[in-house]
C-alpha cells in the first residue's frame, strides 16, 4: 500500500512538473515539447484546439500501444500521468499570462522542467505519453537509457512541425529536446545508480 501511494505521488509529481514546463515556458512560444507536443501544436495551428485538449488526444491515442507492449497496469499509470499533464497545461494557459518574457530563457527552464518530469515518470516504468511510449519500449528491450530514442523520434516530428509552421521552431525544438533528454537520462539513471549503491552497501 505504501509503495502504491509512493508511486502515485511520483507519477502525479512527474506529470505536473512536465506540464509546468510545457504550459508555463514552452507552449507560450509555440515550442514543441516533444513528439506529442509537436503534433499538439499542429492540431492547435490547423484546428484551433486547446493545447491541453490536443495534447490529451495525442497521448490517449498512444495508450493502445502502451497497453499492448507495456501491459494494462503501465497503461493506467500512463493515463494518470497524461491527464495530470494536460490539466496542468490547460490551467497554465487559462490563468497564467506571459508578457515580455525571453523565449530563450523560457526554453532553457522549460526544458529542464520537462526533462525532470519525464525522467521521474520513466524511472517509475510509466510513459509520459506520446512517443515516450515508444522510447520506453525500446529502452526496456535494449536495456538502455530512453533519452537517445526519444531525441531522434521527436526530432523527426519537430522538423515536420517547423516546416509547416515556422522554420525557426526547428532550432528551438531541437535545442529544447537535447536539453530535456539529457535531464531525462540523468534522472532515469540516478535511480539505478542509487539502487546499485544501496545493494552493494547491504552486502
Amino acid at each position: 500500500m505504501i509503495a502504491f501511494f509512493q508511486k502515485n505521488g511520483l507519477v502525479v509529481a512527474g506529470g505536473t512538473i512536465q506540464g509546468l514546463g510545457m504550459g508555463l515556458f514552452l507552449f507560450p512560444h509555440a515550442i514543441p515539447s516533444g513528439g506529442a507536443g509537436g503534433i499538439a501544436v499542429l492540431l492547435n495551428y490547423f484546428f484551433h484546439l486547446d493545447m491541453g485538449f490536443a495534447l490529451w488526444i495525442v497521448n490517449f491515442s498512444m495508450l493502445v500501444v502502451a497497453t499492448k507492449y507495456l501491459g494494462n497496469k503501465s497503461a493506467l499509470w500512463t493515463m494518470l500521468a497524461i491527464t495530470i499533464t494536460s490539466i496542468t497545461v490547460a490551467f497554465c494557459e487559462q490563468y497564467y499570462l506571459t508578457v515580455n518574457r525571453n523565449e530563450w530563457f523560457d526554453l532553457l527552464i522549460g526544458s529542464i522542467f520537462l526533462g525532470t518530469g519525464i525522467g521521474i515518470l520513466l524511472r517509475e516504468g510509466v510513459s509520459n505519453g506520446g512517443v515516450g511510449v515508444i522510447a520506453l519500449i525500446l529502452a526496456r528491450r535494449r536495456n538502455s537509457l530512453p533519452g537517445p530514442a526519444l531525441f531522434w523520434i521527436n526530432s523527426s516530428i519537430f522538423i515536420m512541425t517547423g516546416f509547416l509552421i515556422n522554420i525557426e521552431l526547428i532550432v528551438q525544438a531541437l535545442i529544447s529536446q537535447w536539453i530535456s533528454t539529457k535531464i531525462v537520462d540523468i534522472v532515469y539513471y540516478y535511480r539505478f545508480h542509487q539502487a546499485y549503491t544501496l545493494d552493494w552497501r547491504r552486502k
